[in-house]
């Protein structure tokens, strides 16, 4: 199965959509419809601040990845963060986001970006030993903190 990636657009809304929905519900994330259309549409839209890539094929994707720019000092320039991935559940297990977490790289680094960075679980085993098999590490000494605006 090819972990293809195509930059999202207003035309695969409905997918991406539904993809997101299954990931949400997944995870325990409780969002309105309408919060989920705005958080995606500017991505789709063209807004520079990240991309949605639909993982698979267009048509029929199995999973999407979602990344957001930033821009680092310490890393000297744009950094990313990948704000979510899913692949559907039929399909876990054959590669696929480890495919995508080798691919999302190379092409993001070609376009200047300097670091990339993922948010995982303290309990979540399975996702760190995917996230370490395609070269992303824990910084010791440092957690993620947030701050709701």
């Amino acid at each position: 199965m090819s972990a293809a990636l195509t930059l999202a657009t207003p035309e695969h809304f409905a997918r991406l959509d539904s993809l997101v929905a299954a990931f949400h519900a997944e995870e325990g994330i409780e969002m309105s419809d309408a919060a989920r259309a705005a958080g995606l549409q500017p991505l789709l839209d063209g807004i520079p601040h990240g991309a949605a890539y639909l993982i698979g094929p267009a048509r029929a994707p199995i999973g999407y990845v979602v990344v957001t720019f930033g821009w680092s000092i310490e890393f000297g320039g744009m950094d990313g963060f990948i704000d979510e991935i899913f692949i559907r559940p039929g399909v876990r297990g054959r590669g696929i986001a480890t495919e995508v977490l080798l691919a999302l790289p190379r092409a993001l680094g070609g376009a200047g970006v300097k670091a990339l960075h993922l948010e995982v679980g303290t309990d979540n085993d399975i996702a760190q030993r995917l996230y370490g098999r395609a070269g992303f590490r824990l910084r010791e000494g440092y957690h993620l903190m947030t701050r709701m605006l």
